[in-house]
């Protein structure tokens, strides 16, 4: 019976991780160019200015 190689599964799981991360850097970027209204934190109803109070 052959011996588990826990050395490739390490490396397999490191090199699965480090991609997933890269794909989220690269996504995240990506939607930075893509939408700049929401540059300062992902909310579009911040981009607007506030409504004008309203006198009664």
């Amino acid at each position: 019976m052959a011996t588990p190689n826990y050395g490739y599964e390490k490396r397999q799981k490191e090199l699965a991780k480090k991609k997933k991360k890269e794909d989220k850097l690269k996504a995240k970027s990506e939607r930075k160019h893509d939408d700049p209204a929401q540059d300062d934190g992902g909310n579009p109803a911040d981009g607007q200015p506030p409504a004008a109070p309203t006198e009664s």
